[in-house]
């Protein structure tokens, strides 16, 4: 049984691929582990290669009921939202605290391969079949800290939009036919939910380099006003950074026009606009993994996004 096993990366692409070949399932948003079931112990690894055990005590003990004499499952773990969606920021908090103040079930592994199985290595198997024997060790009727993160018998295209709508990340798609293979590879795909408006900027944080920033602070109009929605930090070069900095210290003010109180940020005139590309909204109402795209004047109040 090999002590640690790099995992199968999902190459991003744009759309679903097509094909019978292909099984999907749902893109979860939490950490990559790899769980190793010996007769003696259970070790949950990162995917750096760190051991996690202490970290994820429901998930270990669960490992152990498994009935296996050996395993190594490749899975996701996650903290689920009300609606039973996949929420990194939950899952950080989770792990923030003292083991012994996690819920129950709180943290929830999700596997979706199986490598090893009780003195066999099944990494030359094609998907179908670790699939099939994963569907063995873990049930999809499954409870607890450990699941099966099921496969969706469905159009790519036409899963795509329903988990784009639901507020999920995207979907990964596996090629039925082939081995596991650890790095980035062609044989398992993600197409990830992204959404782009326009949101007013209202400020920004200066860097700890000379001439360049950290993040800018967006609003969208709600109720009337302009209401702060997060702030970005990626998407520029640094020379973007400069001029961007260089741009908006010429219209900065002592008149925050939203309710915000930051420590070091520079407050401007809401005359300018960022073009944002981001995955979702949080449950506090902030834009969540956003990117810069591009700046323009704040023309057309109707082009701002506007909070529902």
């Amino acid at each position: 049984m090999p002590a640690r096993v790099d995992p199968c990366l999902a190459t991003l692409v744009d759309k679903p691929p097509i094909g019978l070949e292909w099984a999907f399932e749902v893109k979860w948003d939490g950490y990559r582990l790899a769980v190793h079931i010996e007769s003696s112990r259970v070790r949950i690894i990162t995917r750096g290669g760190y051991d996690w055990t202490d970290r994820f005590p429901p998930i270990a003990a669960a490992a152990a009921q498994l009935g296996v004499q050996s395993a190594i499952l490749d899975g996701e773990a996650v903290v689920l939202d009300d609606e039973g969606r996949s929420d990194f920021g939950m899952l950080q908090r989770a792990l923030g605290r003292r083991p012994a103040s996690h819920e129950p079930g709180e943290i929830i592994l999700f596997a979706f391969d199986l490598l090893y199985l009780d003195g066999c290595d099944l990494r030359l198997m094609p998907q179908r079949e670790r699939r099939r024997l994963l569907e063995q060790v873990v049930s999809v009727d499954r409870g607890g800290a450990i699941r099966l993160s099921e496969e969706v018998s469905a159009d790519g295209d036409e899963l795509l939009r329903v988990a784009c709508a639901h507020g999920i990340e995207g979907i990964v798609a596996k090629h039925r036919e082939r081995p596991y293979r650890s790095g980035r590879r062609p044989d398992w795909l993600k197409i990830t939910c992204t959404r782009r408006d326009s949101f007013v900027i209202v400020g920004f944080e200066p860097s700890t380099g000379p001439g360049a920033i950290a993040r800018l602070l967006l609003a969208a109009r709600g109720g009337g006003q302009l209401v702060y929605v997060g702030g970005c930090g990626t998407g520029w070069t640094r020379q973007q950074a400069t001029n961007l900095r260089e741009l908006l210290e010429r219209i900065a003010t002592d008149s925050p026009a939203v309710h915000l109180k930051r420590r070091g940020a520079v407050f401007t005139e809401p005359v300018l606009v960022a073009e944002i590309e981001y995955r979702a909204w949080t449950d506090e109402g902030k834009l969540r993994h956003p990117s810069f795209k591009g700046i323009r004047e704040r023309a057309d109040e109707g082009t701002i996004y506007e909070l529902g």
